[in-house]
């Protein structure tokens, strides 16, 4: 049963030029609109960030420096982002230096994302994300993650404190789960990204661009992409890379917004990534996907896998072009599904307890 009408403030990572990042925080927001909450994305805001997210989107690879021609469409693709954010449900604008969140909320649930992350290069650490400064009778967080801090290196005592503060705590992984049952000993619930969990916010009609599979990620390994193009060779299909420049794939959908990026992912016929919300898209369409998590996503990537039962997804360099074939031939388990589905009614019912 839902809870009653509450105004719920959301505080979330929702300015990155990230469409995972895009997509958590919208199907979040829209998700709770939808059982009958008036919900606003607390609209924190900070030079510094803004100058670091822009170079991070205009050079993502670095220290390898996007190629001149390219940088038009990394332009392109940042200012796309910049428009689809401001149709966000946004609130008053305020400091992250300041952080007197503008208004009284019944609740202000922190997450999803890596808003706990301590090793984030521009937000981690950030007292606000802890619930320091936030004006509300209830925090609640929801799929929030410590990212790619890892349970070995614990929690400081400060730090667990200000979790002490919220009513109800989830996250998004197994990792996260540690960090807060180790340094609170409370033990969170594990819930469904936004985007698993309220799928009906993004547009699924395909793009028409015939058969091809997707890329989506950088700096992958040199056996992936030769591995990835010699099953491409074989199979007869293109690769589009989308968001980024890969050199291994045959088209660059490079300034695709966050639209074009939720159709692309509807219409591939099997997806290779990288990051975290490409599995999380290839999981939400059913879609044949194989991963090589990076340095930087080697802990959520495979929580997320072994969570849902989709382990054989990850792979590694010893894997055989055969075996790609076979994963990025075969969808989406039935079993890997139910498990989804499961999530998704524990994550309904603690949005029910939490909110309540």
């Amino acid at each position: 049963m839902a809870a009653r009408r509450k105004k719920l403030g959301i505080l979330t990572f929702h300015k990155c030029i990230n469409y995972g990042s895009y997509w958590q925080a919208r199907c979040l927001a829209e998700g709770l609109k939808a059982r009958g909450h008036e919900v606003e994305l607390l609209d924190h805001d900070c030079k510094c960030i803004r100058r670091a997210e822009v170079r991070c989107a205009l050079q993502p690879a670095l220290p390898e420096r996007t190629p001149r021609h390219q940088l038009k469409h990394y332009a392109e693709k940042t200012r796309r982002f910049v428009r689809a954010i401001a149709q966000l449900p946004l609130s008053k604008r305020f400091s992250l230096h300041e952080p007197q969140v503008p208004a009284q909320y019944d609740a202000i649930v922190v997450g999803s994302d890596e808003v706990w992350n301590f090793r984030h290069p521009w937000y981690g650490s950030r007292p606000i994300f802890f619930g320091e400064g936030l004006k509300a009778d209830r925090l609640v967080s929801y799929a929030a993650s410590f990212g790619n801090h890892s349970a070995w290196d614990g929690i400081d005592g400060e730090w667990a404190a200000k979790l002490g503060r919220f009513s109800a705590i989830s996250v998004r992984d197994e990792n996260s789960w540690h960090l807060v049952r180790n340094g609170t000993s409370r033990e969170p619930e594990i819930v469904l990204d936004p985007c698993l969990q309220f799928p009906k916010v993004i547009p699924k009609q395909s793009a028409r661009d015939g058969s091809y599979a997707l890329v989506y990620g950088h700096l992958f390994p040199e056996w992936l992409k030769h591995k990835a193009r010699g099953w491409a060779d074989r199979r007869g299909i293109r690769l589009v890379s989308v968001g980024y420049s890969n050199d291994f794939a045959d088209e660059q959908r490079i300034a695709a917004d966050p639209h074009d990026f939720a159709r692309l992912m509807s219409g591939a016929e099997a997806v290779i990534t990288n990051f975290f919300h490409g599995c999380v898209f290839a999981l939400l369409n059913g879609k044949p996907w194989a991963s090589a998590p990076s340095d930087y996503r080697s802990i959520k990537i495979p929580d997320l896998a072994a969570t849902l039962g989709a382990q054989h997804r990850l792979i590694a360099e010893d894997i055989q072009i055969s075996e790609l074939a076979d994963l990025l031939h075969t969808p989406v388990l039935p079993e890997v599904g139910a498990n989804i589905e499961r999530a998704r009614a524990r994550s309904n019912a603690y949005l029910d307890a939490a909110l309540d």
